[in-house]
C-alpha cells in the first residue's frame, strides 16, 4: 500500500502472485484434464486484491465468527478459489491442488462447504452462491441489530461474492438482488465477472440487457471497473462499496476470460476445458513465469499470501479481547448469543407448545406451535413466500425485518420461492439464526434446486409446505401437489413430515428444531383434520419413530393399512368398517420414510410384520415410492395423474380417497369380496 492508502499497480511482487492463481489454476485442469481455467485466470487480479489487501479473515481459524465471508458464486472457478486457500494459509495443500477432481481430493470439482475448509457454501448451480450471499448478508444484518451494543460491536463484517454471466443470466439471482437492494443491504458486495462469454460463445448471442441498469432498478450502487487487471481501481472500488451504507454494491468488473493465453483468450474454448499443455507453456512465457514448471510455487509469493495468517490472527485476537468486554458487560447477550451461534436449545424451549382438540387444520397447527417456540427460541427467523396468511408462518409477537429494522424477526420474502430457499441456507450456515420458510407445496418445485443443495450441505433448515393435496380444491390442478411429496422424499438428507392431526404437527416442529443434521420439510393440510383421541390411538410422540401402530385388531392382523397425513383418519375410518366384517386390521401412521428407515429393523419389523403380506398404502400423491412398503402383494391407493377444479372433499371422494374404497380394496386384496356386501 501507498501511503495515500492505495495500492501500488502492478509492481513486480503483486504481478508474481496474480500469475502463481493463473498458473496454479491452469495446471491443476491440466493434470485433472478437466475443469474450467477461464475465469480463475481472468479473475485473479480481483481475487488477489480483495483477499490479500481488504478480507477479513484467519486462515488458521475458518469458522472464526466475525470474518468476512467470501462467496464464490460460478462454483466451475473453483480453481480460483483453491489457489487462494492454498496461498492464504488454510488446511489446504499442493498435493490437494495436484488431485484436482480426484476420489478423495479436497479439492472437488465444485466447491463444496463442510469438505473444504474455507468454503463457505456448496456453490455449482449458477445463482444459488448469489442468494445465499444475501442471506449471509441478512444474518449479520439482524444478528447485528440483535447482540451489538453502543459501545461493544460483536458483528461487524461484509459478505463479499464474485459472480459471472451464468450467475446474471438465472432467475434466483434476479429474485434475490430484488430482496437485496429492497432490504438496503449495505454490507453484501458483489464482483462482477464481466468476461462476456459464456459455453456457447459470446454472450451477446443471449444476453445483451444492460446489467448496470438492471441492478440501479433493484436499487443497488453499481460502479464500473474497465480494466480487470488494474488494481489500484480495484481496490479503491472496494472501499467505495464498504463505505457505501445505504445498498448493496455491485462493481462491473471488464475481464478477459483466460487472461494471458496467447490462443484462447476472450474465447469460449476456455470456459469448461483444459488449455492443453503447449498453450499453458506459452501463456506461463507470456505471463512472464517459468514456462516448463508445473505447479511451481515462488516463495515470494507464498509469503506475501501468508501475510493474512498473522493479520486473520490478529483481528480475530482484537476481537476476542472485545468479545469479553462484551461478555461481562452484557452476560444475558452474551449467553443468548452463545445459544445462538452454537444451536443449543434451552431447556423448556417446547414447554409452551399448544394442546388440540376438535378439528384443525395442520397448517393452522403448525402456526400456533411456530409462534409458542419462536417465544423461547429467539434465533428462530423466517417467513414466506408472499402467503404467511395461508401457510400461517407469521410470528405475531415480532414485526417485520425490514430496511434499517433489521432486528425484527418476520422476513417477507415475496413471490421469490427459488431464493427464499437459497436465502434460508445462507441464513443457517452464516450461523446464529435458524431459518424457516413456507409457501404452498405444489410451489416446492419453484425451489427444489436450493433444498437439494440444503441437502448436500446437510443445514438445518425448516421448511413449510401447506395446501399438501387435491383436497386443497377450487384451484385446481395447477396448485394441487400429486407428485411433490415423492419428488421431496427423493433428495437425500431431506427429512419429510406429514403429519395426521394437529397434535403430530407439534410433534413434527419438535423434532425438526432438534434436527441439526439437515433440512426437515413439514407437509401440512389446507382442509380442518380431526385431532386424533389419544387415549384410544396412543400418543403423538411416535412421530420420531417415522411409522407406528396407531390401531390394531386383537389377533393378528389380516391386512396393514398405512397412510400418511389426512388420509390416516379415513384408513381408521375403513379400518372400523373391516373390522365389523370379521377383519383384523392394523392402522400404521407412516409421516415420515426418512425418520422410519433410521429406525432398527427389529422396529420396523413390530410395526409392519414382515409375514403380513397384504397391504395398502394410502395417500393422496403419485404411488411412486410405496411399493417398498405394500410389497409384491399389496395395493396403493394413489394418484397417477393431475387433479381438477372442484371442491376438496368431492375431489378427494372422485379420486378414491374414501374409506369405501379402501374397504373394497381390501376385501378384493383379501378375496372377501362378495355380491351382498356394501359400503
Amino acid at each position: 500500500m501507498n501511503k495515500a492508502g492505495m495500492m501500488d499497480n502492478r509492481s513486480e511482487a503483486d504481478e508474481l502472485c496474480v500469475n502463481t492463481i493463473r498458473a496454479l489454476s491452469m495446471d491443476a485442469i491440466q493434470k485433472a484434464n478437466s475443469g474450467h481455467p477461464g475465469a480463475p485466470m481472468g479473475l485473479a487480479a480481483a481475487a488477489y486484491v480483495l483477499w490479500t489487501r481488504i478480507l477479513k479473515h484467519n486462515p488458521v481459524n475458518p469458522d472464526w465468527l466475525d470474518r468476512d465471508r467470501f462467496v464464490l458464486s460460478g462454483g466451475h472457478a473453483s480453481m480460483l478459489l483453491y489457489s487462494l486457500l492454498y496461498l492464504s494459509g488454510y488446511d489446504l495443500s499442493l498435493d490437494d491442488i495436484k488431485n484436482f477432481r480426484q476420489w478423495g481430493s479436497k479439492t472437488p470439482g465444485h466447491p463444496e462447504f463442510g469438505h473444504t475448509p474455507g468454503v463457505e457454501t456448496t456453490t455449482g448451480p449458477l445463482g444459488q452462491g448469489f442468494a445465499n450471499a444475501v442471506g449471509m448478508a441478512m444474518a449479520e444484518r439482524h444478528l447485528a441489530a440483535t447482540y451489538n451494543c453502543t459501545d461493544c460491536e460483536i458483528v461487524d463484517h461484509h459478505t463479499f461474492v464474485m459472480c459471472g454471466d451464468g450467475d446474471m443470466m438465472e432467475g434466483i439471482t434476479s429474485e434475490a438482488a430484488s430482496l437485496a437492494g429492497h432490504l438496503g443491504l449495505s454490507r453484501l458486495i458483489c464482483i462482477y465477472d464481466d468476461n462476456r462469454i459464456s459455453i456457447e460463445g459470446s454472450t451477446d448471442i443471449t444476453f445483451t440487457e444492460d446489467v448496470a441498469q438492471r441492478f440501479e432498478a433493484y436499487r443497488w450502487d453499481v460502479q464500473q471497473v474497465d480494466d480487470g487487471n488494474d488494481l489500484n481501481a480495484i481496490y479503491n472500488a472496494v472501499i467505495a462499496a464498504k463505505e457505501e451504507t445505504d445498498k448493496p454494491s455491485l462493481i462491473m468488473l471488464r475481464t478477459h476470460i483466460a487472461f494471458g493465453s496467447p490462443n484462447k483468450q476472450d474465447s469460449a474454448d476456455a470456459h469448461g476445458a483444459p488449455l492443453g499443455e503447449e498453450e499453458i507453456r506459452l501463456t506461463k512465457k507470456r505471463l512472464g513465469f517459468p514456462e516448463d514448471a508445473s505447479f511451481h510455487v515462488p516463495e515470494e509469493a507464498v509469503k506475501l499470501f501468508r501475510e493474512s495468517i498473522n493479520k486473520g490472527k490478529e483481528a480475530e485476537s482484537l476481537w476476542q479481547e472485545k468479545y469479553k468486554v462484551y461478555c461481562n458487560k452484557y452476560p444475558e447477550l452474551a449467553e443468548r448469543w452463545t445459544d445462538a451461534v452454537s444451536g443449543t436449545l434451552k431447556d423448556g424451549w417446547d414447554a409452551d407448545l399448544p394442546e388440540f382438540e376438535g378439528s384443525i387444520a395442520t397448517r393452522a397447527a403448525s402456526g400456533k406451535a411456530l409462534n409458542a417456540i419462536a417465544e423461547k427460541v429467539p434465533s428462530l427467523i423466517g417467513g414466506s413466500a408472499d402467503l404467511a396468511p395461508s401457510n400461517k408462518t407469521y410470528l405475531k409477537f415480532s414485526n417485520d425485518f425490514q430496511k434499517n429494522r433489521y432486528d425484527n424477526r418476520n422476513i417477507r420474502f415475496g413471490v421469490r420461492e427459488h431464493a427464499m430457499g437459497a436465502i434460508m441456507s445462507g441464513m443457517a450456515i452464516h450461523k446464529g439464526l435458524r431459518p424457516y420458510g413456507g409457501t404452498f407445496l405444489v410451489f416446492a418445485d419453484y425451489m427444489r434446486p436450493s433444498i437439494r443443495l440444503a441437502g448436500l450441505m446437510k443445514l438445518p433448515v425448516i421448511y413449510i409446505f401447506t395446501h399438501d393435496s387435491v383436497a386443497v380444491g377450487e384451484d385446481g390442478p395447477t396448485h394441487q401437489p400429486v407428485e411433490h411429496i415423492a419428488g421431496l422424499r427423493a433428495i437425500p438428507g431431506l427429512t419429510v413430515i406429514r403429519p395426521a392431526d394437529a397434535v403430530e404437527t407439534a410433534e413434527a416442529w419438535r423434532i425438526a428444531m432438534k434436527n441439526i443434521d439437515g433440512p426437515a420439510a413439514l407437509i401440512l393440510s389446507r382442509q380442518k383434520l380431526p385431532v386424533l383421541d389419544r387415549t384410544k390411538y396412543g400418543p403423538a410422540e411416535g412421530v420420531a419413530n417415522g411409522a407406528y401402530i396407531l390401531s390394531d385388531s386383537e389377533g393378528k392382523p389380516d391386512i396393514i393399512l398405512i397412510a400418511s397425513g389426512s388420509e390416516v383418519h379415513i384408513a381408521l375410518e375403513a379400518a372400523d368398517s373391516l373390522v365389523a366384517k370379521g377383519v383384523q386390521v392394523r392402522v400404521v401412521n407412516m409421516p415420515s420414510w426418512e425418520l422410519f428407515e433410521k429406525m432398527p429393523q427389529e422396529y420396523k419389523d413390530k410395526v409392519l410384520l414382515p409375514d403380513v403380506g397384504k397391504r395398502i398404502a394410502v395417500e393422496a400423491g403419485i404411488p411412486m415410492g410405496w411399493e417398498k412398503y405394500v410389497g409384491s402383494s399389496g395395493k396403493i391407493i394413489g394418484i397417477t395423474g393431475f387433479g381438477v377444479s372442484a371442491p376438496g372433499g368431492l375431489v378427494m371422494k372422485k379420486f378414491g380417497f374414501t374409506s369405501g374404497n379402501i374397504v373394497e380394496t381390501a376385501m378384493e386384496l383379501l378375496d372377501l369380496h362378495t355380491p351382498g356386501w356394501r359400503h
